[in-house]
């Protein structure tokens, strides 16, 4: 499906009519961490099915509905819950709310995922930030940029050696520092799902300098980039590595997982919220 100027501005459109207010910063809210959109003050919710193009959600842990409104002295649009490739959507759907984003004139996208461990450090209800990614999935020929180049928002062939803005990095340090968190590091890995990673997978993985898996976030990070947009992006880690195969992954262990990761992601964001 090619995504169009004049598609991204009926969405566009659609939300500058309930708003009040622009929002400066973009958060996306993975697998079990949707709660922390209760925070945001004097909310503004629109459900994904009011908004013209706009996929919904099929999975559960993601509410499908924006929030937009106040936290921490910034204007915030907060989606709660993602789209992924797996639930059937083309990487141009998938990645629409963020050309959204970017035609309200967000400048900072803020990117969470409920993730698996591939580094044999990291426990289930541990963060990661993610200083890079590995796009596995585009390296097989699903680029979210791929097709007619939108001129408007960006150059033919962005570059990603810096995704991951690292003033922002810097500040998610801090706020792990001084809320006494412990915060790792490392790569986070892309993949389409929407099965889970073989013990084999996982190894090929961790040799090719994986950190953390996933099935999403690598194109949104794509698209933003593509557009301007400054990105800061969080693992919560939502399983052991399962290098061995001893281990059964399923997704309720993702949601539980998310009741241990969210508290610790809203005090990151929130520490780097106050300091922008």
């Amino acid at each position: 499906m090619q995504i169009t100027i004049e598609m991204i501005d009926r969405v566009v459109g659609v939300i500058r009519t309930k708003i009040k207010k622009q929002p400066r910063i973009g958060l996306i809210l993975g697998t079990g961490l949707g709660g922390m959109a209760e925070a945001i003050q004097q909310p503004v919710i629109i459900p994904y099915s009011e908004l013209p193009e706009w996929p919904l959600s099929t999975v559960q842990g993601h509410a499908g509905r924006l929030v937009l409104g106040e936290l921490d002295g910034q204007s915030l649009l907060v989606m709660q819950g993602r789209i992924h490739y797996y639930e059937g959507y083309d990487m141009a759907q998938v990645t629409l709310p963020i050309r959204v984003m970017q035609r309200l004139g967000i400048e900072i996208l803020i990117v969470t995922n409920a993730a698996g461990a591939i580094n044999p450090a990291f426990l289930p209800g541990d963060v990661m930030l993610i200083t890079d990614h590995l796009n596995l999935v585009g390296m097989a020929g699903l680029n979210p940029l791929t097709g007619p180049n939108l001129d408007e928002f960006g150059p033919r062939f962005p570059d990603m050696s810096q995704a991951y803005d690292r003033l922002l990095c810097d500040l998610a340090r801090k706020a792990a520092k001084e809320n006494q968190l412990v915060l790792h590091e490392g790569v986070y890995v892309g993949l389409s799902g929407p099965s889970f990673e073989s013990p084999a997978d996982l190894r090929f993985l961790r040799l090719a300098g994986a950190d953390s898996v996933g099935m999403s976030t690598v194109p949104e990070v794509i698209v933003a980039r593509h557009g301007g947009t400054r990105v800061l992006g969080f693992s919560g880690i939502s399983n052991k590595a399962n290098l061995d195969g001893n281990t059964v992954t399923s997704h309720e262990e993702v949601l539980a997982a998310g009741g241990v990761i969210a508290p610790k992601l809203e005090t990151l964001i929130r520490g780097v919220l106050r300091s922008l």
